[in-house]
């Protein structure tokens, strides 16, 4: 199973997305988790990565695509994987296509185009996500920078939602309910689409 998890921040993308990789017994590789380490330890790349965090921006489109090459490329990514945070535009939706295709392409394989990727989109209303990302007390979460993040996404990560539907790979769940409603409604949607 090869899952991108879509939706604004605060949608309950990285919870959701915990959830099944543990269930399913897949890893949840969440670029914001890579990248708030990268921070954390001052490497480099998080040094890079922290100017544009901190101004609510999106990381650049190489930093990502070499961050997420080299976690795909592990090997407890080998029988499937839910991906978080990653591809947040069509230009890199367009990359991982190509890098599925490598990875999933490999020995023996004719093509990666049976990977059965799909993208789930978490769809929340923006004074709920709000409300969400306030209450989390993150040092980078203020209104107005939560506000920015939102308007970055609308500008930046909705096309994907019609990359992904045009492709007929698209999974739409509202979030803005009860957790474990979204999780029933995701396990649902996944397990009957396989």
């Amino acid at each position: 199973m090869q899952l991108i998890f879509m939706g604004p921040p605060g949608a309950g993308k990285g919870t959701q997305a915990q959830l099944l990789a543990a269930l399913w017994k897949i890893p949840h590789i969440s670029t914001g988790d890579i990248l708030r380490a990268c921070v954390v330890a001052k490497t480099p790349l998080g040094l890079k990565a922290q100017a544009y965090m901190d101004a609510g921006d999106l990381v650049p489109d190489q930093l990502l695509m070499d961050i997420v090459q080299e976690r795909m490329n592990q090997p407890d990514a080998t029988s499937g994987w839910i991906l978080d945070g990653f591809p947040r535009t069509v230009p890199q939706a367009a990359f991982f296509d190509k890098l599925i295709c490598d990875v999933s392409g490999g020995a023996g394989s004719t093509s990666g185009k049976d990977c059965d990727l799909r993208a789930v989109n978490l769809d929340v209303p923006d004074d709920i996500l709000v409300s969400r990302l306030l209450s989390r007390g993150r040092q980078d979460d203020n209104e107005e920078t939560i506000r920015r993040r939102l308007q970055v996404y609308r500008e930046q990560t909705e096309p994907l939602i019609e990359f992904y539907r045009n492709r007929e790979q698209l999974v739409a769940v509202d979030g803005n309910r009860a957790m474990e409603l979204v999780t029933a409604e995701l396990q649902q949607a996944l397990s009957g689409d396989s």
